[in-house]
């Protein structure tokens, strides 16, 4: 299964829609000296309520058990971008380390 697919599955399973690939969009947002470089892969969604469009991302993770995680993130006001989908992790993972 490829990068696109492994998103679309994490999608379906947290957030019980179906995703379509729409673009790739590099990122770079800093919040309080925590920076985070990277492409974030953008979706349209069909079948879930609230949101038209996800985020998705992997991100490395510090744990040297899991090296890696998938973060998706709905297009629900504030995050209306990819940027701010960035950032609303970079300030959920400040508040809980």
């Amino acid at each position: 299964m490829n990068h696109i697919e492994e998103l679309k599955q994490a999608i379906r399973e947290l957030h019980g829609a179906e995703a379509i690939h729409v673009r790739t969009v590099p990122v770079r947002e800093t919040h309080q000296g925590n920076t985070r470089e990277g492409l974030v892969e953008v979706f349209d969604l069909r079948g879930h309520s609230q949101a038209k469009r996800a985020y998705a991302w992997t991100d490395e993770t510090e744990n040297p058990d899991k090296e890696s995680r998938q973060v998706t993130v709905l297009h629900i006001y504030p995050v209306t971008s990819p940027e701010a989908a960035v950032k609303s992790t970079i300030e959920q993972d400040c508040r809980n380390p």
